[in-house]
């Protein structure tokens, strides 16, 4: 496994200079500046929430004050994209820096009765990059990339310490009998959440649950021990993953939580209540909702607080994101909220909906406070733009373009000559962002010939009119990236082969 792992650069490189869709970036990075800053970092990632869904881009009824501040004191990116439309494959292109044409892990798929799909060992991902430069590592909430003692463990790739959900199905449940703990060295443990107990019955969820006593919120302790290794490791130089479950179904949250939207004992928006299925019933979902929203944003105003406390605000670098687009389930209906503001589609799409998130970059003294861009960026940008600003080298191959002269104002940012994505599900997407123009192709694995959509997305940002017709030359472009910006997958082949 080492052999090969050293080997997989070299193979990735060898394929993708043979590629006509290759980018510049696949060229060797310049050296790092070793005079540069080198900030702690960390990532916050929300799940299933949608470009519209806090204040910042636009949200008015859902209170998210921290997040606000983050945005007045930081900067907003209003063209940053997901790695893909759903949670495990964006995941896996945070970790690795290749998009979903080249990344491990492309789509959700279960791994029973706990984990998915697995990361290999010959992945190089941006913990294992910031190890090499004496960070400390942590990972906490849900992970998605793997199943127990699997090569795709969080202490398998690069993380020093993880607690959370292993497995995506279980975190569907904000209530669960226990959580695991996974750390380097150490054996895997299971930590019993006391005072969570769900229905034994044999015909429910596997795994997983609706509770029938519920005492500690899973998200709770999860910020607390993420607190913990902040504490911990402050004077160090660290790493911090902070992957929450919020707002992903089920719509629960505690009662305490719920107060800012119960009015007289009743919900303060217009509810039709969920009752139950796959996830948990719940009477309020729409204040449900809100609350799961505004309660993660207090995690947030936490972990800024803890920061300005120990005097290491300066010296740290905040970026809060989404995983993909907002979902409607377990009753949530995200017209209501106008959860993903003018854009179109949702979770699932490779429409702008579906993969366009809202950011935010916080890091007092070095980020311009209260400024906007409109940089192109993606999931895949995020290991080179850490490596660089934390002084190591990275793969050559990696797809990312690193964004460190955007968040320090120093330095000429490089751009992309294209994003490319695909998505194995529903008949097979593929989506290509180049410029100003979005390239859309559904059905794929009927048809490898699909016909392309086209969007002037400076002139169409909600993706209405299709210009295919109008601008041949830049379809045939698109469909050359289609078809060249990837290698085959076995387990996650959007062409179905």
């Amino acid at each position: 496994m080492d052999t090969l792992k050293k080997l997989l650069p070299i193979l990735l490189f060898a394929s993708l200079i043979t590629s006509c869709g290759v980018q510049d970036q696949s060229s060797e990075p310049p050296p790092n500046d070793s005079s540069a800053p080198k900030p702690n970092i960390i990532y916050i990632m929300a799940d299933d929430l949608g470009y519209g869904d806090i204040e910042p881009f636009g949200q008015t009824k859902i209170k998210t004050p921290n997040l606000a501040r983050m945005a007045d004191e930081g900067m907003r990116f209003t063209q940053h994209y997901a790695g893909s439309p759903v949670c495990a494959p964006s995941r896996s292109v945070l970790m690795t820096g290749l998009h979903t044409g080249h990344t491990p892990v492309r789509g959700n798929k279960p791994h029973l009765p706990i984990g998915n799909y697995p990361l290999p060992d010959s992945s190089v991902t941006v913990a294992e990059i910031l190890q090499k430069a004496d960070y400390k590592t942590g990972a906490f909430g849900k992970w998605g990339l793997g199943y127990p003692n699997s090569s795709g463990m969080p202490s398998n790739q690069g993380f020093d310490t993880f607690f959370g959900y292993i497995g995506q199905r279980r975190a569907h449940f904000y209530y669960p009998e226990f959580l695991f703990r996974d750390s380097k060295g150490e054996e895997l443990e299971r930590i019993p959440l006391e005072g969570n107990e769900v229905d034994d019955n044999p015909n429910r969820h596997p795994g997983a649950g609706p509770p029938i006593k519920k005492e500690i919120y899973s998200q709770d302790i999860i910020t607390d021990k993420a607190l913990e290794f902040l504490n911990d490791n402050k004077e160090d130089r660290f790493f911090l993953y902070l992957p929450y479950n919020i707002p992903h179904a089920s719509i629960i949250a505690p009662r305490n939580a719920m107060l800012p939207y119960i009015e007289n004992g009743e919900s303060i928006f217009p509810e039709d209540p969920f009752h139950g299925g796959h996830y948990t019933r719940q009477q309020t979902p729409h204040a449900a909702y809100a609350a799961m929203v505004t309660l993660m944003d207090k995690y947030i105003g936490r972990i800024m607080d803890k920061l300005e406390k120990e005097g290491i605000a300066g010296e740290t670098l905040v970026i809060f994101t989404s995983d993909n687009g907002h979902n409607e389930k377990g009753g949530y209906d995200g017209e209501l909220f106008d959860s993903n503001g003018d854009l179109r589609g949702k979770k699932k799409d490779v429409y702008e909906g579906g993969i366009r998130v809202p950011t935010i970059a916080w890091w007092p003294g070095t980020i311009q406070a209260g400024t906007t861009s409109n940089h192109i960026s993606a999931f895949w940008d995020m290991l080179p733009t850490f490596a660089d600003l934390a002084g190591v080298d990275y793969p050559s191959y990696v797809d990312g373009i690193s964004m460190a002269p955007t968040l320090t104002g120093e330095g000429q940012q490089k751009q992309h000559d294209y994003l490319y994505w695909e998505f194995a599900q529903q008949g097979g997407k593929q989506a290509v962002r180049m410029g100003k123009w979005k390239g859309v192709r559904v059905r794929v694995k009927e048809d490898e010939d699909a016909p392309i959509r086209l969007y002037n997305l400076e002139e169409d940002r909600k993706e209405w009119f299709n210009v295919s017709n109008d601008h041949p030359d830049v379809v045939e472009k698109i469909r050359d990236i289609m078809k060249n910006a990837r290698t085959p997958s076995r387990d996650f082949n959007v062409l179905g082969k």
